[in-house]
């Protein structure tokens, strides 16, 4: 009985995984929240490397 007791606060099997879950999932959320915090900053580097494109493959068009 006392043995069974011990084991229900010394075993670890799955506390690993969970760790590296809520680690994940931290991380998710913090991407995403990075990602919607810079979208307006995002979005004007694309644009811009667009437009350089753009301009770049209509000057040099015969």
């Amino acid at each position: 009985m006392l043995n069974k007791m011990k084991n229900l606060f010394v075993e670890e099997k799955g506390q690993g995984m969970t760790e590296y879950g809520l680690v994940l999932g931290i991380i998710a959320v913090g991407a995403i929240a990075a990602l919607v915090l810079l979208r307006d900053q995002i979005s004007a580097l694309v644009q811009g490397v667009t437009d350089r494109l753009t301009n770049e493959t209509t000057t040099t068009t015969p």
